[in-house]
């Protein structure tokens, strides 16, 4: 049987990958040392998960505790399947752009250090796997805020004659704007692995994903917006604003439509360093302020949450993703979940 590759196994699009490759039969090879335990304290581990994946998939999941860091390790895991190992789907990583700037070394060298053991270790081992990349729209820095952008009553919207009302495309700069450290390191492995792919013509693809979500994500407050505020009106725990007055609009994707689009991509790989923007779209996307609305409504509870001024820095004040590049390339794909949805969903697992 083919071989599923997964780093980044116990998180949230790990796990999901991993439950929907075990269905269709791959033996699925599972990479993961719980490295959000060591960012985000006990309420970001996903030990939960692994143990989930261990009880569901049984002997079709195997899991590997191990630091991408370490190339020598992640060579002898690659080194054990070798082409066997048709597909790898690279979500390990440093996720959030305030912690990246705590340590800036751990965070570039997860990000981008880790990447490129992997890229090299797939070149040595397994040339003819597909190898998909979860990048992020904070390869875009701050360019989005600078967008016509018009305040509404409840979000920021982009004016409506402008060519990315549909959403931001792959092709807006990446140059000369503010990432933020983590935008950075993201940015560095993005490219990596779209040189990869055209240099050294290997089936590799960037997918800059948007707010990703669903009930298998540990939400703490450095990562994870959905998740985390669902969480706050289901425990209590205080919610904080930062800046641009809760208006700020993010797209919203769900777990299941990422796998899928992943999917579609590897049933039929597109050129060699493809780069698609994966998000809600306009069929998914919700400001904070509109958000707690909705949350309060879904769950019957008041949040308890206060402003801050400040902005995150180099936070996005709008982002939606334009998904027709990736439509084109695969019509039979479309989002199924809308943020609505997504919350509903998150409540209904986790509610008392």
């Amino acid at each position: 049987m083919p071989v599923v590759l997964i780093t980044g196994s116990t998180g949230l699009i790990g796990s999901e990958a991993a439950e929907f490759y075990a269905r269709l039969g791959f033996n699925v090879v599972g990479i993961d040392n719980d490295m959000r335990r060591y960012f985000f304290g006990n309420e970001g581990s996903t030990l939960g998960n692994l143990r989930r994946l261990e009880a569901r998939l049984g002997s079709g999941y195997k899991h590997y505790d191990l630091d991408i860091r370490n190339g020598e390790k992640v060579n002898q895991v690659f080194a054990l399947y070798k082409n066997n190992i048709s597909l790898i789907i690279h979500t390990a990583a440093q996720p959030s752009h305030d912690w990246a700037a705590r340590e800036p070394f751990t965070d570039f060298a997860v990000n981008a250090n880790g990447t490129l053991n992997l890229l090299e270790a797939m070149r040595k081992h397994c040339p003819d796997a597909v190898f998909i990349f979860t990048s992020t729209n904070k390869v875009y820095g701050d360019r989005p805020n600078h967008l016509p952008l018009i305040e509404q009553e409840t979000r920021f919207e982009i004016d409506p004659s402008h060519p990315y009302s549909p959403g931001i495309p792959e092709d807006m700069s990446v140059d000369q704007c503010l990432h933020s450290l983590f935008g950075a390191s993201k940015l560095a492995a993005d490219i990596l692995v779209q040189e990869y792919g055209r240099y050294f013509h290997l089936r590799t693809c960037c997918f800059r994903g948007g707010v990703l979500s669903g009930v298998r994500q540990a939400g703490v407050p450095l990562h994870g917006f959905i998740g985390y505020l669902m969480k706050c009106l289901l425990t209590g725990e205080p919610y904080i604003i930062y800046g641009y007055k809760g208006k700020q609009v993010r797209d919203v994707i769900s777990a299941s439509d990422v796998i899928s689009a992943f999917h579609a991509f590897y049933q039929n790989p597109g050129s060699c360093g493809e780069v698609y923007n994966l998000g809600g779209g306009r069929f998914s996307n919700i400001s904070v302020l509109e958000a707690i609305e909705l949350a309060q409504e879904i769950t019957g509870k008041e949040l308890h949450y206060s402003y801050s001024e400040k902005p995150r820095l180099g936070d996005h004040i709008w982002y939606i993703s334009d998904l027709s590049k990736f439509i084109s390339h695969y019509p039979a794909w479309k989002p199924t979940k809308n943020v609505r949805t997504i919350m509903q969903e998150i409540y209904e697992e986790h509610k008392a």
